[in-house]
């Protein structure tokens, strides 16, 4: 028997079975982080929102770090934010496979960030398949982009608005498209 928390099992990316018998757990987190959600994406001056932020995430947001709520996010405790980000409305994270959002990143509005999918096999489609994200310094989400499990976009990386991202971005590139590929290289 497994005695690491369920929580811990998906950061370490273990595919969980929705007849786990911890399973209920990641149910009853979602609803406890809805709370402060909800409290965060009424709030209005940037202090409260950074502060309600900090505490569904479970570290300190830097000051330097603005959101434009709402913002919908299922866990938060697996979610990393660096300084200098910028995250525009209406964004959704889903976060029990990790994303890490470091220094000066620009994420526009609508922007989907999906850290967890499911297996396409009929027998096996509702476990769980946690992957992380991770999004490096520099890098611009444009608007209605979707990031699915386990990419990288690289540092000083542009996505395109209305991309879907399901593979890694290199550094120092643009991308856009279904799926997304590389437009051109940046240069400095």
């Amino acid at each position: 028997m497994n005695t690491e928390d369920i929580f811990e099992r998906l950061r370490k990316g273990e595919t969980v079975s929705p007849n786990d018998p911890d399973a209920h757990q990641m149910m009853e987190a979602s609803f406890a982080t809805k709370k402060l959600l909800v409290q965060m994406n009424n709030a209005t001056e940037p202090e409260e929102i950074r502060s309600l932020l900090s505490q569904i995430i479970g570290s300190e947001i830097d000051g330097t770090v603005n959101l434009f709520t709402p913002l919908h996010i299922n866990y938060g405790k697996h979610t990393k934010i660096g300084k200098n980000v910028f995250i525009n409305f209406d964004c959704v994270f889903l976060d029990l496979g990790g994303i890490t959002i470091e220094d000066n990143v620009f994420i526009a509005p609508k922007v989907s960030l999906l850290s967890e999918g499911h297996p396409t096999s009929i027998e096996d489609r509702h476990s769980l398949i946690p992957k992380p994200i991770r999004i490096k310094n520099n890098a611009w989400i444009g608007a209605n982009v979707t990031i699915l499990q386990g990419v990288t976009i690289g540092e000083n990386a542009v996505v395109a608005a209305g991309a879907v991202v399901s593979k890694d971005v290199p550094d120092n590139t643009i991308v856009g498209g279904i799926p997304a590929k590389i437009i051109k290289e940046i240069h400095s």
